[in-house]
């Protein structure tokens, strides 16, 4: 696609004069909480008791992990996981999984499993929920097993993942066995790993959570569907892969795939009342009656509408609570999960464009600031001409037009933008329109507070 607006000059005609007027006075009304406190305030209600640090510990709480609002926040924690009176709507795909690694309780080869769906599915709640009860089980039948759950988004070459794998099995089983975190290969890593396993257990069930961010995820299946033909092991090794790339499979080679056979299962989004339930099953995080009525409902009816993720339903409920915790509320209200949703929104976008360059968060910034509550598009040319203001104001050495261009192009395919090609007639040719999809108070919090020169610039955080 060609953007062919070098030569257009001043003749922009989707940013007004009123917005370039306003885009280098206007600043952003960005009053942080409901209930703020100046540095003399807080100084003054310093007690002589540290435990009681009103700057920390608000009126009401109590010692320990429960607050006026929370009796147990870590039951709204991502990492943990619930037991299975909390589990809900998937008690078929846990007899399916469950069935094609049973084999290791008899002593025998489990199947090999890949598990698809969108995130906040269930994928790795089942996978955990049943690698565990296995272990259980075969244990209790004198088969010594474990399982290892690998998180491969923080553990993205196949070298960490044999290190975690090592690591893992040498702490379950008391093994006193060091692992270096550095200074090996993947095959020493192996090795490690198949020493234990061979001194200490029959079996092996290894989770890679999200197998498609590893570099080599080829070899790293090829090394542990083979281990035990090869004769790296005499245990067997059951592989749970899991998977947001529904094509993930069909792309991997041949000897993988033969070596691999996998029994491959999709799971569906969570429904309205799923995530209801799901909520409801964590209800005991908070304390007696400061849930206010329609707060479980609320978040539910929201998270269906936009995603039907219940990891993200589950996290908003506890920005709920963070929120009216940290304004001293008495109870959780619905205007509070209105907060929380825009909130969860900005902490994913900020992981979103984390790893983007500073100059990308400066686009976005310039987007971000051009755009109004009309939300109309942008030519590329204006908003250059916004983003070299932008970058003299935080000291900045502008990228080239042509740069900046890519840049947008990039901002779109992650999602946070849109660009289209216009036909602008005989005269201007063929250009780009750019416009925000995001809401853009979620988008300006989060690019304001991912870089600091930006956050100098506006001197605080936007409202969410």
């Amino acid at each position: 696609m060609t953007d062919n607006e070098g030569s257009e000059g001043g003749g922009d005609e989707s940013i007004t004069d009123r917005q370039l007027d306003d885009f280098d006075s206007t600043k952003v009304d960005i009053s942080a909480s409901e209930n703020t406190s100046t540095t003399e305030e807080i100084q003054q209600q310093e007690p002589n008791d540290p435990a009681n640090d009103p700057l920390f510990v608000r009126e009401g709480d109590e010692h320990g992990s429960s607050t006026k609002i929370w009796a147990d926040r870590d039951l709204l924690s991502i990492g943990t996981v619930p037991g299975p009176d909390r589990i809900v709507g998937r008690d078929e795909e846990i007899r399916s999984v469950a069935g094609e690694i049973r084999h290791l309780v008899h002593e025998s080869q489990p199947n090999h499993v890949v598990i698809y769906g969108e995130t906040g599915t269930g994928k790795s709640l089942v996978s955990r929920h049943v690698s565990d009860r296995l272990v259980d089980t075969a244990t209790a039948r004198n088969v010594p097993a474990a399982s290892v759950y690998v998180e491969c988004k923080k553990n993205n070459t196949e070298t960490r993942v044999a290190r975690t794998i090592a690591r893992a099995l040498s702490d379950a089983s008391d093994s006193g066995i060091e692992i270096p975190r550095v200074g090996l290969g993947s095959a020493e890593y192996y090795d490690y790993a198949y020493d234990i396993i061979d001194e200490y257990y029959d079996g092996l069930i290894v989770i890679l959570d999200e197998i498609d961010m590893v570099d080599n995820a080829e070899g790293l299946l090829h090394e542990l569907s083979r281990a035990r033909e090869a004769g790296h092991t005499d245990a067997y090794i059951g592989i749970i892969a899991i998977s947001n790339d529904i094509d993930f499979g069909q792309k991997l080679n041949a000897r993988v795939q033969s070596s691999m056979r996998t029994t491959d299962f999709v799971f569906e989004p969570y429904q309205s009342d799923q995530i209801e339930q799901i909520l409801e099953y964590r209800r005991d995080a908070f304390q007696e009656d400061v849930l206010q009525d329609g707060v479980i409902t609320e978040t539910a009816d929201r998270s269906a509408d936009e995603h039907g993720d219940a990891r993200k339903a589950v996290d908003v409920l506890r920005i709920a609570g963070d929120i009216a915790d940290d304004t001293n509320a008495d109870v959780v209200r619905t205007d509070h999960v209105d907060k929380a949703v825009k909130r969860a929104e900005v902490n994913r976008v900020k992981e979103t464009i984390e790893s983007t360059s500073p100059q990308s968060k400066l686009v976005l910034y310039t987007l971000g600031r051009l755009t109004d509550s009309n939300n109309r598009r942008f030519r590329t040319s204006g908003i250059y001409a916004q983003y070299e203001t932008t970058c003299g104001d935080v000291g900045a050495d502008p990228l080239s037009y042509d740069r900046v261009s890519q840049i947008l192009s990039t901002l779109s395919l992650m999602g946070i933008s849109e660009s289209y090609q216009v036909g602008g007639g005989h005269k201007q040719g063929v250009y780009l329109e750019h416009q925000l999809i995001k809401d853009k108070d979620v988008v300006m919090k989060a690019v304001v507070e991912s870089d600091e020169r930006l956050s100098e610039l506006h001197n605080g955080s936007y409202e969410i």
